[in-house]
């Protein structure tokens, strides 16, 4: 849905409208990024609680999305109950390892695979039926993690020998805490691409499959919904807001993580909304008011949301008039994911 809607006096936000507050509730389906949206480090943002409870009270299908292939959806049931959001069950959640392991059965179900990643990877390849393979492996998989010198130098080589290269993700950075982080799956890839010049196909967030199968998940059992019914909200312009905008969804991006409102004057593609967390959200959908968008609150315009900017900007300034030496659409696909990208907030 266009983030604007032309009424009699103007052009407003298609969050204004009346019927959105019934989409929001009766004929909808949520794609809930993680870290950044519904926590940071162990504590729940606000409204994340009450969000998912309004969820569980009027049987709106959720679905938790994350790019971190190291934990199991059992894992990630004990770490919510732990801060606060009981009642979850591993089919709640959907992560780039599980990602991996679907488009690996997808595409060649009989493959192999060498590991370069912890729990999560290893488990759902091993649900799917993939062995672990060290000697002439099909695909040389690398997750999140703290692998050995050795563990790399092997996989340099079943990459030479002709393995192919998948990666769960194209993260360059995991947050370890809120002054520490780690290298990412896609640190680790630029790694192996440099030594061994096998080139990474990254599952995961934004790619397309990952949206596929998430929207596939948590529509199942809902044939009155369909993937233009689905809400993706994410804190990362690069990977939530992008990968839903190329699938067709809608987008609402929470600043609770690391996008911050200036930031989207950089990108060609746009969220639906801009909220400030998602108590937000869960406001809306408990008063069946429709969401208020954070750029008519604050008087911004964007590419596709010209409301309440008058001929050009206010203070808050005009994003389409304040050009950025970053071009993030120019870059060449080949490089694309070689750049680093704020996953989460240092």
């Amino acid at each position: 849905m266009s983030a604007t809607a032309t009424a009699a006096g103007g052009t407003v936000s298609a969050f204004t409208r009346p019927d959105m507050a019934n989409a929001l509730i009766e004929k909808s389906a949520y794609l809930l990024d993680m870290d950044g949206v519904i926590y940071r480090e162990n504590a729940l943002i606000a409204g994340a609680r009450e969000l998912i409870a309004l969820f569980q009270e009027h049987q709106i299908p959720f679905l938790f999305v994350t790019n971190n292939s190291t934990p199991t959806q059992e894992d990630l049931v004990v770490k919510l109950a732990h801060l606060g959001i009981p009642d979850l069950r591993p089919e709640h959640f959907y992560t780039s390892a599980l990602n991996t392991a679907d488009f690996l059965r997808t595409v060649q179900p009989s493959s192999t695979a060498f590991v370069v990643g912890e729990g999560g990877i290893v488990s759902a390849l091993r649900d799917a039926a993939i062995p672990n393979d060290n000697f002439r492996p099909t695909y040389v998989i690398v997750g999140e993690g703290t692998p050995t010198i050795e563990k790399l130098n092997r996989a340099h080589e079943l990459l030479e020998r002709g393995a192919r290269f998948v990666v769960t993700n194209p993260d360059n950075w995991c947050p370890v805490s809120a002054e520490k982080t780690r290298p990412g799956a896609g640190a680790l890839a630029a790694y192996l691409e440099a030594s061994s010049g096998a080139r990474p196909y990254f599952l995961g967030k934004p790619n397309p499959f990952m949206s596929a199968c998430a929207c596939k998940r948590v529509l199942a059992g809902r044939p009155d919904l369909t993937p233009a019914d689905v809400f993706m909200v994410g804190d990362t312009m690069e990977t939530d807001i992008r990968g839903a905008i190329e699938f067709g969804l809608k987008a609402l991006l929470v600043l609770t993580g690391s996008a911050r409102l200036e930031d989207l004057r950089n990108y060609v593609y746009q969220p639906t909304a801009v909220l400030r967390d998602v108590g937000e959200l869960a406001a809306a959908i408990a008063a069946g008011t429709p969401l208020e968008n954070f750029y008519e609150r604050h008087g911004l315009a964007t590419a596709g949301n010209t409301a309440g900017t008058g001929t050009g900007g206010t203070a808050g300034g005009d994003f389409r008039e304040r050009p950025s030496a970053e071009r993030h659409q120019k870059s060449p696909p080949e490089i694309q994911y070689r750049r680093a990208r704020p996953a989460m907030t240092k």
